[in-house]
């Protein structure tokens, strides 16, 4: 936390309690949680639950500063494995247990630069999502 509140401080941002207490629940999930997984963590032990555009607002803001990363394909978010330099979010997602494995991988920017710049394409944001089965769950499933 003290990394991410040491980058908000470079950037002239703050990081808010209601900010900082998402992050740290997508940091605890060890898998992509959604909104409302987070919404849920937030109202535990609250009389009045935070109401959702809260959570939007501080996922917006934690996406901009990319101490998250999005994962489009299950809606969801995870922290950023490197916030201290800003990368483009590159995943493997496991199917089974729904892991995901950030990659930061300048080959794959190079990739796709290089065909974007075939098609005459401007590339302004990236991100990779592969399917398939994390070292466990193949092991498991081999069985």
């Amino acid at each position: 936390m003290a990394t991410a509140r040491q980058i908000c401080q470079r950037r002239d941002s703050r990081l808010t309690p209601i900010r900082e207490t998402v992050l740290a629940i997508v940091w605890s999930s060890h898998k992509p949680i959604g909104a409302y997984g987070i919404l849920e963590r937030l109202a535990e032990g609250q009389a009045k639950p935070p109401a959702p555009p809260t959570v939007y607002r501080a996922l917006e803001f934690l996406l901009e500063h990319k101490l998250v990363h999005r994962i489009a394909s299950l809606n969801a978010f995870v922290g950023c494995n490197d916030p201290s330099h800003r990368h483009e979010g590159h995943f493997l997602i496991c199917q089974s247990c729904s892991v995901a494995i950030e990659m930061d991988s300048s080959a794959i920017n190079a990739a796709i630069d290089t065909a974007a710049k075939r098609q005459h394409f401007t590339v302004t944001g990236q991100c990779v999502e592969v399917a398939g089965l994390c070292q466990q769950c193949d092991e498991g499933q081999a069985v």
